[in-house]
């Protein structure tokens, strides 16, 4: 059984602040293949520190510039499919027919989706007599579900890197390993230190460490239905609906809405 100990944090892999380990189960034959760290409230403010110092200069970058190293990552995708497969069926028991054709093949369609947008992405446009230029929204905190693990990462990560925000992932507890294997082809493709965030825990400790970091941008929500207990109703994250959104994707992730300033345009001397 392989005991991982480390959480990929700042652009290496560093020993994770939480001692505790979540034993990753075989489902088919219920035995425990390996172990991540659980982490804890420190290692997410770790990887979110990590991802706000990074933040400024990948969002200063061009598309041309971010493309470069999102194409490595995604042939990364492509050359590791046997084994991206062989992993979600151990963790997760799909089969592997299905985990082949589905669970490794579909990510990699939705990345080479993502990347032909960003190819010819107009991140600045004029509209009547002003100059809109869409900015990076910032750090992107990714909570990811275990049914088909990749996707669910690629769908949330690689929009979010190549619209130029930076990514802290908290993958579920089920099926780590499939996230490590793609941060370990992020570090691969050379982004810079910081850019991509991987904590492993549980949701009780590390994913409600991340989804309630402050500094995150909330959405109102409606007014909670009169009850004996009469408990607030947690915020729900504010999500976005441009064109960088998954549609696919459950609202598993808090990610402030992109924004946009208006200029006008400039004005030559005559």
């Amino acid at each position: 059984m392989q005991e991982y100990g480390d959480q990929y944090i700042g652009g290496a892999w560093r020993p994770s602040i939480g001692r505790g380990a979540i034993p990753v189960l075989n489902p088919a034959t219920e035995e425990a293949i390996a172990s991540v760290p659980a982490g804890t409230a420190e290692d997410v403010d770790a990887a979110v520190a990590a991802a706000r110092a990074a933040a400024r200069a990948w969002g200063a970058t061009t598309a041309a510039q971010r493309l470069i190293p999102l194409t490595r990552l995604r042939d990364g995708l492509a050359a590791h499919q046997a084994e991206i497969a062989e992993t979600v069926t151990a963790e997760l028991g799909a089969p592997i027919g299905f985990s082949t054709s589905v669970q490794a093949g579909l990510p990699l369609r939705v990345a080479d989706s993502y990347l032909e947008i960003l190819a010819d992405y107009e991140f600045t446009e004029q509209v009547g007599s002003s100059i809109v230029h869409a900015e990076p929204a910032g750090v992107v905190a990714a909570i990811t579900p275990w049914n088909y693990p990749l996707h669910q990462i690629v769908a949330k990560v690689v929009p979010a890197l190549a619209a130029g925000c930076t990514v802290v992932l908290k993958p579920a507890e089920d099926t780590p390993l499939v996230a490590r294997l793609f941060a370990g082809l992020v570090d691969q493709a050379g982004f810079p230190a910081g850019v991509f965030n991987l904590v492993t825990g549980v949701g009780a400790v590390a994913g409600a460490a991340l989804a309630e970091h402050p500094g995150w941008t909330w959405s109102p929500s409606p007014a909670p239905p009169p009850s004996a207990a009469g408990s607030p109703r947690r915020p729900a994250a504010a999500s976005s609906g441009s064109r960088w959104s998954s549609a696919a994707s459950p609202p598993t992730s808090s990610c402030p809405a992109p924004t946009c300033t208006a200029r006008s345009p400039p004005t030559s001397a005559t």
